[in-house]
C-alpha cells in the first residue's frame, strides 16, 4: 500500500512549497528551484565533491605513512606542526583549537597521546585557571623533525 501524497491537498491549498516538500521522490521534494540544479551548481558540486576525494586521499595518504614510519598518527602530527611553527615557549590550548581543523574533543585528546607519549606538556596558566598551555617537550621537537620530511613528501606526491 503506498503512502497516500498530501501534494494535491497542498497544491489546493495553494502552498506550492509544502507541496514540494511533502512528496518523496527522486527530483521531487525540493523547492522548484532546487528540484532541477543548473549547470554551475552541478559544477560547484562536482567541484565540492572532488575537493573532499582529495582531502581523503591525502589524509589517509598521511596517516599510513605517519603511522608506519613514525608512530604518529596525523591528529597528532598535525599538533606538533602547529606548535613548532608557532616557536614560541608554549601556546595557548585555546589559540591551538583556533589554528586547527579538529573539534575541541578531538584536539584534547591528540594533545592528551601527545602528552602521554612524553611530545608536549600541559601547564595551567598561573593568571587565568580556565587557561591551558601546550609546550613541545624536545622529545617532540626531535620526532617533528623525524616526521615532517615524511609529512612533506606525501604532500608533494599527493598534491601535484
Amino acid at each position: 500500500m503506498s503512502k497516500p501524497s498530501t501534494v494535491s491537498s497542498a497544491r489546493a491549498a495553494g502552498t506550492e512549497a509544502a507541496a514540494c516538500v511533502t512528496e518523496n521522490r527522486p527530483g521531487k521534494g525540493l523547492a522548484p528551484e532546487h528540484a532541477q540544479p543548473g549547470r554551475a551548481e552541478a559544477e560547484l558540486v562536482a567541484h565540492w565533491r572532488d575537493l573532499l576525494s582529495q582531502h581523503a586521499a591525502v589524509s589517509c595518504a598521511l596517516e599510513k605513512e605517519l603511522q608506519g614510519r613514525h608512530s604518529i598518527g596525523l591528529s597528532e602530527f598535525e599538533c606538533l606542526d602547529r606548535l613548532v611553527d608557532a616557536d614560541c615557549e608554549s601556546y595557548r590550548m585555546s589559540d591551538l583549537a583556533a589554528d586547527i581543523y579538529l573539534s575541541q574533543s578531538a584536539l584534547s585528546r591528540a594533545v592528551a597521546r601527545l602528552e602521554r607519549d612524553g611530545l608536549v606538556t600541559r601547564d595551567m596558566c598561573t593568571d587565568d585557571r580556565r587557561a591551558i598551555f601546550v609546550c613541545v617537550t624536545d622529545r617532540g621537537r626531535l620526532l617533528h623533525a623525524a616526521a615532517a620530511p615524511t609529512h612533506r613528501a606525501v604532500l608533494g606526491e599527493t598534491l601535484h
